[in-house]
């Protein structure tokens, strides 16, 4: 009797509203191209050099540049979205992302490419923000967990996927491929968020754009994120090159600092949103997850290919079981979070990444595939218990105003943390070769061995700002 009156008196689980899930898959469908597009390309980097008669240098400028103009249209997008609200935000970022993809796979040389990269990353940079901010905002603060975790099925479809897509275009079509997948899934994307995204009503304050603000934190953003992937390709901290770009990006973040807090009106992105332990917490485990996640898609294709020996492809396929861990938890992750708050899914998630990293740093030549599957399968499982509800808690108590800052906030962390663990990882790995003064297999084992003990030791210190994210659903 009392175990049956017990059940009556349990809350049922809410439902997704039906027309909130459907925008959300349509948001999804949209961010796919973005997302492949991004990973196919790194394994076409010795390609395009070959067939443009380049240099792989001058090459790689085409992730480097899309990376920094999409730094620099992040700060923009939640202006964009108050000003003229965010369906029309997103309409047009696709819009950008499809004209971009039709001209690079038109280019002619490197310079051409490198052009209309650039122009790609400013679509890219609009859409991941706005789609954040569209669902939150139709979800009317509901469900987040579950909702975050849908819109998170691009950021797990591009490398599990777009290794191998990539591998199969270069090696039995043409580089131009790349590109040419992203009108169809553009045009049907554009069709289906025109038709079925509801229209959301701009602010009605209708907020001038903040350029002192932009002119101050979209070069310091770009500015860090370059000096940033410096650190890997010359060596470390010493070269100008690193250096100038590092100072320059911290004090014009600075600058920005100063000026947004004795502003009046709305700034670029609300500081003051960082009066909030929750929101500062998500911010900063943002930054040191975002170091684990990015550092480990640098780390594993490289250790399957430079200790392994394995092809392009075959690589692809080694790396499927992170993503089908990530699969496995999504969905029940993000009810979880939604139920019991954050801190204590990232905190256990935090200790599972660092198990499943653990084989890794004492693999070698002769690891069993089988063992090293597993152990991608377990980090994948993890990450997403990091991901998903470090998300909620950023966007917990938020006013409609409050996120597109915040969507830009989470945005620029994470981006930052993944650029920044990336080039310490890859720092690491040169710097273990050189040191050692002895070429062979066995040293570049060792050197990834000590990378992934470092990745592993940036999961441990994720620990401790996890502490303060929330602990239970408001």
């Amino acid at each position: 009797m009392i175990k049956a009156e017990a059940k009556a008196a349990k809350p049922p689980k809410e439902k997704i509203d039906p027309n909130v899930l459907k925008v959300a898959l349509i948001l999804v469908f949209g961010a796919v191209a973005s997302q492949l597009d991004s990973t196919m390309i790194n394994v076409a980097i010795d390609k395009l050099a070959s067939d443009l008669h380049s240099t792989v240098s001058a090459i790689q400028w085409v992730v480097t540049g899309y990376v920094l103009t999409m730094g620099l249209a992040v700060p923009i997008s939640g202006w964009a979205i108050q000003r003229f609200g965010g369906k029309k935000v997103y309409l047009f970022s696709l819009v950008m992302f499809l004209v971009s993809s039709v001209l690079c796979s038109l280019a002619w040389n490197t310079g051409s490419l490198i052009g209309f990269r650039l122009l790609q990353g400013v679509g890219a940079g609009l859409l991941i923000p706005t789609m954040q901010n569209v669902l939150v905002q139709s979800a009317g603060g509901r469900n987040l967990g579950r909702l975050i975790s849908i819109i998170s099925l691009p950021a797990l479809i591009g490398p599990i996927l777009g290794p191998v897509i990539g591998g199969l275009l270069i090696d039995n079509l043409d580089w131009r491929w790349i590109f040419y997948v992203n009108i169809p899934i553009m045009i049907i994307a554009i069709w289906m968020s025109w038709r079925h995204i509801p229209s959301d009503a701009p602010a009605t304050s209708k907020p001038s754009l903040d350029v002192i603000g932009l002119l101050l934190l979209s070069p310091s953003f770009a500015a860090l994120i370059y000096g940033i992937a410096g650190v890997s390709t010359h060596g470390g901290l010493n070269s100008v090159k690193v250096t100038l770009p590092l100072i320059g990006g911290a004090m014009l973040m600075i600058a920005y600092v100063i000026y947004a807090l004795r502003m009046k009106q709305s700034p670029l992105v609300d500081l003051r949103l960082f009066r909030s332990r929750h929101f500062l917490a998500s911010n900063v485990t943002l930054f040191l997850s975002g170091m684990v996640m990015n550092g480990a898609m640098l780390l594993l294709p490289l250790y399957y290919q430079q200790v392994r020996g394995e092809s392009v492809l075959y690589t692809g396929l080694l790396l499927i079981p992170q993503g089908l861990g990530m699969l496995a938890t999504r969905s029940w992750i993000g009810g979880l979070a939604d139920r019991m708050g954050s801190r204590n899914i990232v905190l256990l998630s935090l200790a599972v990444t660092v198990v499943g990293t653990i084989p890794f740093a004492f693999s070698g030549a002769g690891t069993s595939y089988v063992l090293l599957g597993a152990a991608q399968f377990l980090r994948g499982a993890a990450l997403n218990g990091i991901f998903i509800p470090i998300m909620v808690s950023a966007y917990q108590g938020l006013s409609k105003q409050q996120i597109p800052h915040a969507s830009i906030s989470t945005r620029i962390f994470q981006t930052i943390g993944g650029a920044f663990g990336s080039a310490i990882l890859a720092t690491v790995i040169d710097h273990q070769i050189k040191g050692s003064g002895v070429s062979g297999m066995h040293t570049i084992a060792d050197a990834y061995q000590a990378a992934f003990w470092w990745s592993i030791g940036f999961t441990a210190l994720a620990v401790i700002p996890a502490f303060l994210l929330s602990k239970g659903k408001k």
